[in-house]
């Protein structure tokens, strides 16, 4: 995952990687619900939309699971770009690996079919020039495909002004992922910047020359998760969101904590 930096580098390194399998696991370490089968739907988007042949793929933060599809990563050149040393190590499917700030690292014009940026824009001070940079390395026609939490649902609000601490304790009891927190391991901190605010990213995009093709909010893979570890406390929760939503205009829903998108580069 992308953090803030609070320098800036002038330049960026590459970083050796070892030689592993890569981890395609993304769609089958969610448990089924909404949020699986938007993924499904991203996969057909891009199977559908990408150029046949060999791609060319950015993505900006690299964890150690990819979120694409195994036949189109078979296919693919992925050059990662991350600013935390420890994630850049932990990938093990990119073809090259570089230690920079996606805020500031540029590629040549017309460079990729397609920017992965999964889980990062809400870590990062200045989102609107990550987007501007993605954009500009994209081909004419090339796609940028964002995963990111809504900062206006429940989870969203909370992950905002709670203390980090509490995000850790959440990922490790409730999760059950023992290693959060941890060098390389979410969570990591969240700035929410203007722009992760869905409306916000539409209109952006708008505005520079990308146009949305795919839009969805889904509940968070946290609540069927939690409804697997932690029945009793789900149950709690969920019972919260339904009295929230009973106040709320339309058929928002709190739960619906993360989206995906899609822009295409006019």
């Amino acid at each position: 995952m992308n953090k803030p930096a609070s320098i800036d580098f002038a330049t960026a390194t590459a970083i050796q990687i070892p030689t592993a399998t890569a981890r395609t696991q993304a769609l089958h370490d969610l448990v089924p619900g909404e949020a699986r089968d938007s993924l499904l739907a991203v996969h057909d988007v891009l199977r559908r939309e990408l150029p046949q042949g060999r791609l060319a793929i950015y993505e900006a933060g690299g964890g150690s699971c990819s979120v694409l599809p195994p036949e189109l990563l078979s296919r693919s050149r992925v050059t990662v770009v991350d600013i935390d040393e420890d994630q850049v190590r932990n990938n093990t499917y990119a073809d090259e690996a570089i230690l920079g700030d996606v805020q500031t690292y540029a590629f040549g014009r017309e460079t990729f079919d397609l920017v992965i940026c999964y889980n990062v824009i809400e870590h990062l001070p200045n989102v609107d020039a990550a987007l501007l940079n993605f954009r500009d390395a994209l081909k004419r026609g090339g796609m940028i495909l964002i995963g990111a939490p809504n900062p206006r649902s429940l989870s969203g609000v909370v992950t905002k002004y709670s203390p980090h601490w509490f995000h850790v304790w959440f990922y490790r009891h409730v999760r059950g992922d023992k290693k959060a927190g941890l060098p390389g391991h979410a969570p990591f901190p969240t700035l929410f910047h203007p722009l992760v605010t869905l409306s916000n990213l539409e209109a952006f995009a708008e505005q520079h020359g990308l146009q949305m093709i795919y839009r969805k909010q889904y509940e968070s893979p946290r609540y069927p998760e939690m409804r697997l570890r932690k029945p009793l406390f789900a149950a709690l929760v969920d019972a919260a969101a339904k009295v929230m939503n009973f106040f709320l205009p339309g058929r928002a829903d709190v739960r619906h904590g993360d989206y995906h998108v899609i822009l295409r580069k006019r």
